[in-house]
């Protein structure tokens, strides 16, 4: 082997070492903050607080993604600020779960939405990780469908179509498992991927799942 080969091969291999070690960051920071916010959302619950809790802790929660974690994200702060999101966001949740509580078979519907999101979490994700293939391509299209999906959940706050409401949160839930595909990939093919980013992409694409999937069990079950 000369040198050039060597070279190469030293480069794979750290290549390699790199890219599982963002992906061990990322799903110990990830699992440790779906800790963390279920416990925000059992707080949030017991508070009984209010819905307009869902849009401030968003709001907040949004502010904090767009102005402060790209600014810390390569540095210790950028967990800290991981864990402000997503703790803020599992805040938010509570009232909407007191929502669901409140019905019938709400704590079943709950834990079916629970449980169907970490089925799609852990097969999308094993899928990525097995087969290695590069997810990049969907990008755009991704961003496409979600900007469709923002506006079409804006625009039935005023037409209040159900049916409407209910594709929404289906199409919410096809984009979200196509981002965890694409977060995924990144993870194992973008020398640049950054764990903490990939904690909060992650979680994003976890949480909506979870709340259209819930949405929809609500629906069908004639409650919500």
């Amino acid at each position: 082997m000369n040198l050039s080969q060597s070279n190469a091969t030293n480069t794979n291999v750290e290549s390699v070492l790199a890219t599982n070690k963002v992906i061990r960051n990322t799903y110990l920071l990830l699992s440790m903050t779906l800790i963390f916010s279920a416990v925000t959302a059992v707080a949030s619950m017991a508070m009984n607080m209010g819905i307009m809790t869902n849009l401030a802790s968003s709001g907040i929660a949004l502010l904090l993604m767009w102005f402060v974690l790209p600014r810390t994200a390569n540095s210790g702060a950028g967990v800290g600020v991981v864990f402000a999101i997503t703790g803020l966001l599992g805040f938010g949740l509570g009232p909407i779960l007191n929502h669901y509580l409140a019905m019938q078979n709400g704590g079943q519907l709950i834990a079916t939405a629970a449980g169907g999101t970490g089925i799609i979490f852990m097969a999308l994700s094993a899928y990525a990780l097995t087969t290695r293939k590069d997810f990049s391509f969907m990008g755009g299209f991704l961003m496409v469908g979600l900007i469709v999906a923002i506006v079409a959940s804006l625009a039935n706050i005023f037409m209040g179509i159900p049916a409407l409401s209910l594709a929404i949160s289906a199409a919410v839930i096809m984009i979200m498992s196509g981002l965890i595909l694409y977060d995924t990939s990144r993870m194992i093919h973008d020398p640049n991927a950054n764990y903490v980013m990939m904690t909060v992409g992650l979680f994003l694409s976890i949480l909506n799942i979870f709340t259209s999937l819930l949405h929809i069990l609500g629906a069908f079950s004639g409650d919500d």
